[in-house]
């Protein structure tokens, strides 16, 4: 048996939560295998909150500017970025903000539901030089890792605009390795663990969490209900051979859906150079290649239902 001991434990003014841990002992050479899984589970498996889009009265795009306040609708996308939140919610919610009163707007000034916990009130939105109405609305979902606003076009309202969306509640995690006290053959060893946390979570339960996660994981390679079976022959029906859903779309250059230079530069550059091997993608892969954006994928979509009246896979 081993234990886990929370060696330090402190929260600075920005609501981030430092906790080190010392866990252990250990045979050698596990430590730093626990270490490396602990680490990615904290960093990208445990759920957060986060701010994806926000509806601003009178604004259609990011490059826009609002009247008498003092940032731009850019600046705002960053700072609404920076808030942190914590709650239980399973389907998006939305959020809003009302002021007329000239004066510092920070994350308090926002109602939200009931089951979402705002961390640090006041985090810094923008500055109203001047007495005016502003009106905005914030949609708030829960998530894994972190995604830019363009990967989350498709999954906003139309009126909204897209919000880097940080849903990690773990921002950085480090470990090490020291020999165990009580042992003088140096044959086992200890996990210092240190999480740092957005504030949303305790490093407790960011490490329990994510404990959870692992054993859950590996509890699903023990083989169960293993039964010794015979080999026998059965005889096997011929069916009839049926043609691939997309025959001979691998001899069809993606010249063909004549896209523009920008978005057929991309695809050959990912090694797309058939519209077989395009139809092997969904849109979310496309937006992962370098340089493709929201534009090039309608672009993609559009043309390949008109030209073959196909679409990308889900």
């Amino acid at each position: 048996m081993f234990r886990v001991e929370c060696l330090k434990s402190t929260t600075n003014k920005s609501q981030e939560i430092y906790g080190k841990y010392f866990i252990g002992p250990f045979l050698k050479g596990q430590s730093t295998t626990i270490g490396n899984a602990l680490r990615r589970v904290l960093l990208s498996n445990l759920q957060g909150l986060a701010i994806t889009g926000v509806r601003i009265d009178g604004i259609s795009h990011e490059f826009s500017s609002i009247p008498n306040i003092k940032e731009d609708v850019i600046d705002i996308l960053l700072n609404l970025k920076q808030i942190v939140l914590k709650g239980s919610i399973t389907e998006p919610s939305i959020a809003r903000l009302k002021i007329t009163q000239a004066g510092l707007i920070i994350a308090k000034d926002i109602e939200f539901p009931n089951n979402v916990t705002l961390i640090n009130p006041y985090q810094y939105i923008a500055n109203l030089t001047n007495p005016s109405n502003l009106e905005m609305e914030f949609l708030i979902s829960k998530g894994l890792n972190y995604f830019t606003n363009d990967k989350l076009d498709f999954s906003i309202p139309k009126s909204f605009l897209g919000v880097d969306a940080v849903f990690m509640p773990v921002r950085k995690v480090n470990f090490f390795v020291e020999p165990s006290g009580n042992n003088s053959t140096s044959e086992l060893e200890s996990l210092i663990l240190e999480i740092w946390t957005n504030g949303s979570v305790s490093t407790d339960e960011a490490l329990s969490s994510s404990a959870e996660i692992l054993e859950t994981t590996f509890g699903l390679l023990k083989p169960q209900n293993i039964l010794s079976v015979e080999p026998s022959f059965i005889e096997t029906p011929v069916l009839p051979v049926q043609k691939p859903a997309f025959e001979g779309f691998e001899t069809i250059s993606i010249e063909a859906l004549e896209l523009s230079g920008r978005s057929n530069n991309c695809l050959r550059k990912a090694n797309i150079n058939t519209v077989l091997d395009l139809l092997q993608y969904s849109v979310r892969d496309l937006l992962e290649i370098k340089n493709f954006g929201k534009k090039s994928a309608q672009e993609v979509c559009k043309n390949l239902k008109k030209k073959f009246n196909v679409t990308l896979r889900e």
